[in-house]
């Protein structure tokens, strides 16, 4: 079976997800369904391979359920997986 690769140009990772700690454009955490402030114009990640990229976003897996066949579908499935650790 094939490994689940990240899609280019995606980005949901970035955007679907609250985080509650301080980054450069978030002093006070990101809100969910924002996109992080590293986050490029074509949907990449500017820290990716640096040191200071959070420790929650380098031990996120991109795997089918979490991001689905496409961008929109991982949207989703990650707004759904936020509301739920939320208790919503």
């Amino acid at each position: 079976m094939k490994e689940f690769q990240c899609r280019k140009g995606c980005g949901a990772c970035c955007i679907a997800p609250s985080f509650s700690f301080a980054t450069p454009g978030f002093p006070n955490g990101k809100p969910a369904g924002v996109p992080c402030s590293h986050l490029t114009d074509d949907f990449r990640c500017s820290i990716y391979t640096h040191s200071e990229r959070p420790d929650v976003c380098a031990s996120f897996q991109a795997l089918p359920e979490h991001c689905g066949s496409t961008r929109e579908e991982a949207l989703l499935l990650l707004a759904r997986l936020e509301a739920l650790t939320r208790g919503e």
